[in-house]
């Protein structure tokens, strides 16, 4: 075997292993943070500024992985990448305050901006679009083990060990990374091109008011209006930033693409649709502890079968698209979705457990039909030109939509505390109801596909 052929055959797996490392860092931080706070001497509450730092971090420097990565190769910025997350793990592990845990995750989220973004383009300048499907498929399934392990896992550290382990335990899989990285991972480059620090600064700027005024407005952190003024300063920066790419040669962010006609279905059915999947693991351990008593444990546990759901469905999503293609399986599986979630506003406390945990397992399935369609619709249509900048774009879209998704349902959700005449578990039912027609009304974006849209992905 050439070495060429090794890197094609590694690669995969050096990416499903970026997103795993990222997806057991989200989920086993959540689950940890009382402990780190008393650790630490802080209350629970004052720990939110740990995971705000990561998240904004990310979503600022992502589009500057794309450039850094076709200035420099992509071996060289993922490696960077790796090295940068793994030594913030370690610091976070080694960290005596909250100043020092939130300086940390920073550096954390440096690498993290950079980490699954530039694997994502190596593989998407690696493969031709007719084998794109079956590897960002199996890239991804790596990071939906995540959610089932973190917990779990979290909790047993937490329990047995120390919070300090949660870091800890990226070392080891960050040096594998480092070690495989060096071995078979591409180092694609691209033409030198300057770097757009204005446009940087204006996209940047923009992605970080965004997120930070949907945290204050969704967290209630401080008056809602301040939270509306961010946001609205947020759009204003996204605007100048449009207005700056237009008369710029060589934009961060380059605006032609937008007019790939399945690329920008793809990044407004991202921002719409994952509205409703994105409230789902914010407003259903609440209602399981608030509205149903459940403890916490439980609670986490439960949303297991989503994950598991999400894991099986990977093997048939393939089969499905070449069935019915990517028009049909987007509009289908987003009304499911919608109906699904929707349903949730029929559960009560005295309702068999079964009942419950089977809707959470085929919205997994569905989920994971949904999320591999959206990905590989979005990038089908993409030249090698503009397919740096359009992965950018995607990765910025989906850390967003998280946000998005958590900040509408909490509103929703707060909306329904004002009214005095239903109870606690009513208000979870309203929002889930709300949030289900949300999702209902978004499978529209999905008409827009043509039948024969994304055809190059799915031949046999």
């Amino acid at each position: 075997m050439t070495k060429t052929a090794r890197s094609m055959a590694g690669l995969p797996w050096i990416a499903a292993m970026a997103f795993f490392m990222q997806a057991l860092d989200a989920t086993i931080l959540n689950t940890a943070l009382p402990a780190i706070a008393h650790s630490l001497g802080r209350s629970p509450l004052a720990m939110q500024s740990a995971i705000i730092s990561y998240t904004l971090t990310v979503a600022m420097l992502i589009p500057v992985s794309g450039w850094l990565a076709d200035r420099f190769g992509t071996r060289r910025v993922f490696m960077f990448a790796v090295s940068l997350f793994t030594l913030g793990s370690f610091a976070c592990a080694m960290s005596n305050s909250l100043g020092e845990l939130v300086v940390f995750r920073v550096i954390q989220g440096i690498g993290g901006a950079m980490m699954m973004p530039v694997a994502r383009l190596a593989l998407l300048r690696a493969y031709p679009r007719s084998e794109l499907l079956p590897v960002l498929n199996f890239v991804t399934m790596p990071g939906l083990v995540g959610p089932i392990l973190g917990p779990l896992l979290g909790g047993v550290l937490v329990t047995w060990a120390s919070w300090h382990w949660i870091f800890l335990i990226n070392i080891p899989i960050g040096i594998l990374g480092l070690i495989y990285a060096r071995k078979y991972m591409p180092n694609f480059t691209t033409p030198r091109r300057g770097f757009d620090m204005t446009g940087f600064l204006l996209f940047g700027l923009s992605l970080v008011c965004i997120s930070s005024g949907m945290e204050l407005f969704g967290e209630r952190i401080v008056a809602s209006y301040i939270g509306i003024l961010t946001i609205l300063s947020g759009l204003a920066l996204l605007a100048a930033y449009i207005w700056h790419a237009r008369r710029h040669p060589t934009p961060l962010i380059a605006l032609p693409m937008f007019r790939t006609r399945t690329f920008s279905i793809g990044i407004i059915g991202n921002l719409a649709s994952r509205l409703g999947t994105g409230c789902v693991p914010f407003l259903m351990p609440l209602m399981l502890q608030v509205g149903f008593g459940y403890s916490a444990l439980i609670a986490g546990c439960m949303m297991a079968p989503t994950a598991i759901g999400s894991l099986l469905a990977k093997s048939t999503v393939t089969q499905v698209l070449r069935r019915l293609g990517y028009r049909k399986t987007l509009v289908g599986v987003t009304l499911v979705i919608g109906l699904l979630i929707g349903q949730f506003s029929l559960q009560s406390p005295g309702m068999e457990v079964w009942m419950l945990i089977l809707p959470l397992f085929i919205l997994g399935m569905a989920m994971s039909t949904q999320f591999t369609a959206m990905n590989t619709i979005t990038l089908a249509d993409l030249t090698d030109e503009n397919a740096s900048s359009g992965n950018s774009v995607l990765a910025v879209t989906q850390q967003l939509a998280i946000s998005l998704g958590v900040a509408v349902s909490a509103a929703v959700l707060r909306l329904y505390e004002g009214v005095e005449s239903i109870n606690t578990v009513e208000q979870f039912h309203y929002t889930f109801l709300t949030m289900g027609a949300v999702t209902l009304v978004s499978a529209l974006v999905f008409l827009l596909l043509r039948p024969k849209d994304g055809r190059n992905m799915i031949k046999r």
